[in-house]
């Protein structure tokens, strides 16, 4: 019986797995890195942006029911999304007319969905930050 070998000593030509995992995460956190370095555009009628912390509102329309009980103010929970109704004209400064988009809490004293408030850019982002959830994430197994 005869056996027969590789010119290369027996050794595959199979590139190596390192290198392919090196392409893969590149071709996944170029995306990410690029949409992080990206400045944030003006604010315009129907765009999406976030509450930053905590913050407490004012309902658009004064005297509005939210539940059985009449509120004039509102919370929302960081992170909100909310969706600009109405930009500047004839209101404050800096202050936009939004409704809530997706808080599933509608129990006071928080903003239940589609609640039109009055939000100052200060209390906004435009962007969430992509390192946030893994920051957090982190946080959260390194702190305990």
């Amino acid at each position: 019986m005869s056996v027969s070998s590789d010119s290369n000593g027996g050794q595959s030509s199979d590139p190596p797995l390192w290198s392919m995992g090196l392409a893969v995460l590149v071709i996944l956190a170029a995306p990410l890195i690029l949409y992080s370095l990206a400045p944030s555009g003006p604010l315009r009628i129907g765009d999406t942006v976030f509450s930053q912390g905590q913050q407490q509102v004012r309902v658009d329309a004064s005297g509005t029911a939210i539940g059985h009980q009449i509120r004039e103010t509102c919370l929302l929970d960081p992170n909100t999304p909310l969706i600009i109704l109405q930009l500047q004209d004839g209101q404050e400064e800096d202050e936009l007319l939004t409704t809530v988009q997706g808080n599933p809490v509608s129990e006071w004293p928080f903003c239940p969905p589609h609640t039109q408030v009055h939000i100052s850019t200060r209390q906004i982002f435009q962007k969430p930050d992509p390192w946030d959830v893994p920051k957090r994430g982190l946080s959260w197994i390194v702190g305990g």
